[in-house]
C-alpha cells in the first residue's frame, strides 16, 4: 500500500501512459519524482500525440487567444505548453501541480511561451485565483483526486463568468494504456459526481480512443 505522503505527490500529477500491467503500475506509484527527466519520457513518449489528439482535443474546447486557462496536474508540461500556444500572448496559463519537481520541470522547458504561471497546489486546493480562469483541463488527473466533489467547489470559485471544466481520462475495459482497472474511474461515475455538485454536462466527444472527454459546466451563481 502506497503511504499518505506517496499519494499525496501524485494526486495532481497528470500521469502519462502508465504499463497496462498492474504490477508495473504498483511498482511505479509508490516512488517520488525526483528523476523527472525519466517522467519526462514517460509522459511526452513519442507516439502520444497519436491517441492523444492534441489538436482534436483544443479544437473541441474552443481555446482561444487571450484566455485565461489551467493544466490542472500538469506534470511535466505537455498540455500546458499546447494551451499556452493556442492563448498566445494575451493569454495565460496555469500550469498547476502538487510535485514541485514537476513545476521546476515546467519552468525550465525552452518551448513555453512566457505566459505559464506555475501553482504548487494542495492536494484539496489547486490555488487557483478565484473569477479568473476560462477553462480547466484536468488530463489522466481526475481519479487521483480523494474528495472530488469537495473539490469542485474550489474549481467553481476559481472559474470565470463563462468558465468551464474539461475532463479527460481513461477508459474503463482493455486499453494498452492507463492504470489498472480498478483505479479508474468510469465516465458514468464522473458524471453522477459532478451532478451531484449541481454541474452539467455540456459537451461530449468519442474523438480519443482511450480516455472519454467531458466539458462541464457549474452550478448557476
Amino acid at each position: 500500500m502506497r503511504s499518505m505522503l506517496a499519494l499525496v505527490t501524485v494526486l495532481l500529477v497528470s500521469p502519462g501512459p502508465w504499463a497496462a500491467d498492474p504490477a508495473q503500475h504498483a511498482a511505479r506509484a509508490d516512488h517520488g519524482f525526483a528523476d523527472v527527466e525519466r517522467w519526462a519520457k514517460e509522459f511526452e513518449p513519442p507516439g502520444r500525440s497519436e491517441w492523444q489528439k492534441p489538436a482534436v482535443v483544443v479544437g473541441v474546447l474552443t481555446v482561444e487567444p487571450g484566455q485565461t486557462v489551467a493544466d490542472l496536474g500538469a506534470g511535466t508540461g505537455y498540455f500546458t505548453k499546447i494551451l499556452s500556444v493556442e492563448v498566445g500572448t494575451t493569454g495565460k496559463v496555469y500550469a498547476v501541480d502538487v510535485e514541485p519537481r514537476m513545476l521546476d520541470y515546467i519552468r525550465g522547458r525552452d518551448d513555453l511561451l512566457p505566459n505559464v504561471v506555475t501553482i504548487e497546489a494542495a492536494p484539496d486546493d489547486p490555488k487557483l485565483p478565484a473569477g479568473q480562469i476560462d477553462l480547466v483541463t484536468v488530463v489522466n488527473t481526475w481519479h487521483h483526486i480523494s474528495d472530488r466533489v469537495a473539490y469542485l467547489g474550489q474549481l467553481r470559485r476559481a472559474l470565470s463568468r463563462e468558465g468551464r471544466v474539461a475532463i479527460i481520462d481513461w477508459r474503463k475495459g482493455e486499453i494498452p494504456f492507463g492504470p489498472p482497472p480498478e483505479m479508474r474511474l468510469g465516465r458514468d461515475e464522473v458524471v453522477a459526481e459532478f451532478e451531484r455538485a449541481g454541474w452539467r454536462l455540456v459537451t461530449e466527444s468519442v474523438a480519443l480512443p482511450y480516455q472519454y472527454f467531458l466539458v462541464f459546466y457549474p452550478p448557476a451563481s
